[in-house]
C-alpha cells in the first residue's frame, strides 16, 4: 500500500478520504461530522434532511396542504430547516478537522430555493455543496454567492466539459473538486447516458483519465478528481495515487459508511448489508426521475419488476391486430388488445390482478385492487420531492404537471425513502446501495457481525483493507 498523504482539497490539506453524500436522512450531521474529524472530508445530505426541535426532538414531516403546490412549499420548509439542522450537527462534532460538504440533487424539487435557504444560514459552517443528478448547470453561481466552493458530480468527460464551457468557468475561484461517479457502479441514481449500456461497463481508470484531459485544457490540473462509484479497499486503487497522468485524486466511500455506529440507518438496515450475496444489487429503471439507479433486491423491486411483466399494449380502438376487446376501469370501457395480448390479460385478472392502469406509453399494467388503490393514493398525496416526476406527473413548472400521464409502473420515491430510513422495513422499501455491498458479507473487518465507528473504519481504510 502507498503512502496515502494529504491533498490540497477547497484551500484545505485533508486526507483523500471522502464520504459520499447519501440522501432522505442517510448521511447525516453525525456520520459525516465523525468522518470529518478524522481529518477527512464528510458530506451531509440536505436533501430532505431530518430536523429537530428545541428540546432535540425529531421533527416528524407531516403534510398538511392540500394542493400540491402547498405540500411542495412545505417540503422546502422542511428541508430548509433540515439541512441547517445538520450542518450544524456536523460542524460541531468535526472540531474543526477534516472538511465539511453538504450534497444535493440537481433535479430534487426546489433545490436553489432550498440551497439559499440553508447556505444562508450555514455557508460558514461548510466548504462546499458537492451536487449530481443532473446537470447542474448554476450551482456554481450559487456557490460563488456564498463564498463556498462547488464539487459537480459528474459520469463522463463530456458531461464536465458542457458544464464547464456553458457556465463554471465564470466561477473558477470556486471549484474545488470534481467527483467522477462511475454510472455503472455507483449506488443511488446513475448518470448513464443514452450512447451508454447499463449491461456494458467501461473502465473507470480510461473515463478519469479522458477527464483529467478534458480538465487541464481548462487550466485545472490542480483541482483533485474524487473517484466514486466501486471503491471498497484502496489496495485496489494503489495505481492511482501519485499517479501523474490523473493528477490528484482522492477517493469517496459512499457504501461503507452505511455500516458504522453513527450511521443512522436502521439496525435491520445494517443486519440486511451483512447478508448481501454478489448480484443482490443491480441496475434498475424504476426510479420517477428517468434515471438508472443501483439497489438492492428486496421484495420492493420485485414487486416492480412483476407490476411491469404484467403489461400489454392497447389501442383505445380497433387496428391492424389489436383486435380483442378488453374491458377495463370501473365502468368496463374496452381497450383492443392483441388476441396473445388478451389472453395474458385475462390470465392475470383471473389471478386476482383485476385493476388495468394505463401507463403514458400505451400500455396497461394489471393489479391487484388494493396495490391499484394505494398507487393512486401515493399519486394524489405527491408533495413535489422530485422538478419533474414520472409517477405522479408532477412538475415543479408554473403548470405544474409534465403534461404526461402519470406512470403507474414506477413509485413515489419521497415515501419509500422516508419509511426506509425511519423505520425497520427494509424489504417493502427502496435500498439504495453500490454494487460492492455484498462485501460486507465477505469482508473479514465485519466478521461476527462486527459494525465499526467511524474512526475504526477511517484506520482500516488507510491500511489498504
Amino acid at each position: 500500500m502507498k503512502a496515502l498523504n494529504a491533498i490540497l482539497m477547497g484551500g484545505k490539506e485533508v486526507l483523500p478520504l471522502v464520504e459520499g453524500g447519501k440522501g432522505i436522512s442517510v448521511s447525516n450531521g453525525e456520520s459525516s461530522g465523525a468522518w470529518s474529524n478524522t481529518g477527512g472530508v464528510g458530506t451531509f445530505s440536505a436533501v430532505n434532511a431530518d430536523a429537530y426541535d428545541e428540546q432535540g426532538n425529531l421533527i416528524p414531516i407531516v403534510y398538511h396542504g392540500r394542493t400540491r403546490r402547498e405540500r411542495h412549499e412545505e417540503l422546502i420548509a422542511y428541508a430548509i430547516k433540515g439541512g441547517i439542522s445538520q450542518a450544524q450537527i456536523a460542524h460541531d462534532m468535526r472540531a474543526g478537522a477534516g472538511l465539511l460538504n453538504m450534497n444535493v440533487l440537481w433535479e430534487m424539487g426546489a433545490v436553489e430555493p432550498i440551497l439559499h435557504g440553508v447556505l444562508g444560514k450555514v455557508s460558514d459552517l461548510i466548504n462546499g455543496i458537492t451536487c449530481g443528478a443532473g446537470m447542474p448547470y448554476k450551482v456554481a453561481e450559487i456557490a460563488a454567492q456564498y463564498k463556498v466552493h462547488y464539487y459537480p458530480i459528474v459520469s463522463s468527460a463530456r458531461a464536465f466539459w458542457v458544464l464547464w464551457s456553458r457556465a463554471y468557468h465564470k466561477f473558477s475561484d470556486w471549484i474545488g473538486g470534481v467527483v467522477y461517479e462511475d454510472p455503472w457502479l455507483a449506488g443511488g441514481h446513475n448518470g448513464l447516458s443514452r450512447a451508454e449500456s447499463p449491461d456494458k461497463p467501461e473502465s473507470p481508470y480510461e473515463r478519469v483519465r479522458a477527464l483529467r484531459e478534458t480538465m487541464r485544457e481548462f487550466g485545472l490540473d490542480h483541482i483533485p478528481i474524487i473517484m466514486a462509484g466501486g471503491v471498497w479497499c484502496l489496495n485496489e486503487w494503489s495505481d492511482w495515487i501519485d499517479n501523474k497522468e490523473l493528477g490528484p485524486v482522492a477517493f469517496q466511500f459512499g457504501t461503507r459508511p452505511l455500516l458504522t455506529q453513527e450511521s443512522p440507518i436502521s439496525d435491520a438496515w445494517k443486519q440486511k448489508l451483512l447478508t448481501l450475496k454478489k448480484g443482490d444489487i443491480y441496475l434498475n429503471k424504476f426510479s420517477p426521475t428517468g434515471f438508472y439507479s443501483s439497489a438492492v433486491n428486496n421484495d420492493f423491486l420485485e414487486g416492480l419488476k412483476a407490476r411491469s411483466e404484467r403489461q400489454v399494449a392497447y389501442a383505445t380502438s380497433p387496428v391492424d391486430d389489436h383486435s380483442e376487446a378488453f374491458p377495463i376501469g370501473p365502468r368496463n370501457r374496452p381497450v383492443y388488445l392483441t388476441k396473445e395480448g388478451a389472453q395474458k390479460a385475462k390470465s392475470w385478472v383471473d389471478a386476482g390482478y383485476t385493476e388495468g392502469l394505463k401507463t403514458p406509453d400505451s400500455t396497461i399494467i394489471f393489479e391487484t385492487p388494493a396495490q391499484a388503490q394505494q398507487i393512486h393514493q401515493d399519486q394524489v398525496d405527491c408533495m413535489g420531492c422530485l422538478s419533474a416526476c414520472f409517477f405522479s406527473n408532477w412538475s415543479q413548472g408554473p403548470k405544474g404537471t409534465t403534461g404526461r400521464k402519470a406512470d403507474p409502473r414506477s413509485f413515489c420515491i419521497q415515501k419509500t425513502l422516508q419509511t426506509i430510513s425511519h423505520s425497520d422495513d427494509v424489504e417493502n422499501n427502496l435500498m439504495f446501495s453500490g454494487h460492492n455491498g455484498y462485501r460486507f458479507a465477505l469482508d473479514p473487518f465485519y466478521k461476527n457481525g462486527f459494525i465499526p465507528t467511524v474512526k475504526q473504519l477511517i484506520e482500516r481504510i488507510k491500511t489498504g483493507a
